[in-house]
């Protein structure tokens, strides 16, 4: 394995664990929209409030991973995507605006207000984020000046039916997550939802598989002799099992374990497809920007494995303290959101 191989999987790594960990307040901050009692829109911004700032560590390190690495696919997609970025941007401030402001006035009013920047915050970067992978996925189109699409040519019908799929895997995995960190009444309406949302993931999972055959059947070429693409099939037809069984029994850490691996399935498939593409060119795949023809240096890319090695265990055991330190149920206190 080169040293090209070795950062696109860490990459893919920091890409998952974001989606994993960022994903799942993301889909409470949605499913916070559809609750009416403010007791539970209280619960869920503090089942949320003590790790999502630190969540987003993650999508910084993933960032700093793909301009450190593969400086040319960075410029290309930032710019590319700069407009759709932008207000995934305004969205996410928004959102972080909103745990701070929603208690500083005793009003109803703006409280709905802030309840409502909160949901959109969380709502729109987590369709984008598909968004975006769908137009990887379907392919750029590339110039010597870069990316060539427009807006509304960005939000064509498959990227928006990847940017769906995406959404309701991050409300899934939110619903799940809630459930576990929740008691009660409201447990009980993130269990239901989590059932119900399993069954719609699995539809637009499938759909969106059909979808790819035709929009990008360069990404099942070789599919079936690569190993990861069983192991990760596998690992998503058991996530789809075992997840609705842990709810249905009441296991809500499985449940929500098990809607973590379907999350790093979903992203580990579309690596495999992907490699060794980065940006697929549109319409002339050999155009595309690879892990060879778009990486630093082989000097800069051991330079910044070594820092990679030292500096990702300090977030991995930064991110198991924290999520010890807020372990159990959430209760709400004077000091709470």
């Amino acid at each position: 394995m080169d040293l090209n191989t070795v950062w696109f999987l860490l990459v893919a790594v920091l890409i998952a664990g974001y989606a994993v960990l960022d994903g799942f307040d993301l889909g409470a901050g949605v499913l916070h929209l559809f609750l009416r009692d403010e007791t539970e829109r209280r619960t869920v911004m503090n089942a949320v409030g003590p790790v999502w700032d630190g969540n987003e560590v993650w999508l910084l390190t993933g960032g700093g991973a793909l301009f450190a690495a593969f400086p040319p696919v960075y410029a290309t997609v930032f710019s590319g995507l700069y407009l759709a970025l932008t207000l995934l941007l305004v969205a996410l401030i928004l959102r972080a605006v909103s745990f701070e402001f929603r208690g500083k006035v005793d009003s109803p009013r703006w409280r709905r207000t802030w309840d409502l920047a909160f949901g959109l915050g969380s709502a729109v970067p987590a369709l984008l984020f598909g968004v975006a992978v769908g137009n990887v996925l379907r392919g750029l189109t590339l110039e010597p000046s870069g990316v060539t699409t427009t807006l509304p040519g960005l939000l064509n019908p498959y990227a928006i039916l990847i940017g769906v799929l995406g959404l309701a895997m991050f409300v899934l995995h939110g619903a799940s997550y809630l459930a576990l960190k929740t008691d009660g009444g409201l447990r009980r309406q993130m269990a239901a939802a989590a059932s119900a949302l399993w069954a719609v993931f699995i539809g637009l999972f499938a759909a969106a598989t059909v979808a790819s055959y035709f929009v990008s059947p360069f990404l099942f070429a070789g599919w079936l002799t690569k190993p990861l693409t069983w192991v990760c099939f596998a690992l998503l037809l058991a996530s789809g099992v075992a997840g609705p069984a842990a709810l249905r029994a009441g296991r809500f850490g499985r449940a929500f374990l098990a809607s973590a691996a379907a999350t790093v399935s979903v992203i580990a498939l579309a690596g495999s497809g992907l490699f060794p593409r980065l940006v697929p060119a549109r319409p002339d795949l050999a155009r595309s920007l690879t892990i060879y023809n778009a990486s630093s240096s082989p000097h800069t890319l051991q330079v910044m494995l070594v820092i990679a090695l030292v500096g990702m265990p300090l977030v991995i055991l930064y991110t198991a303290f924290i999520y010890r330190a807020f372990r159990g149920k959430t209760v709400l206190t004077p000091e709470s959101y």
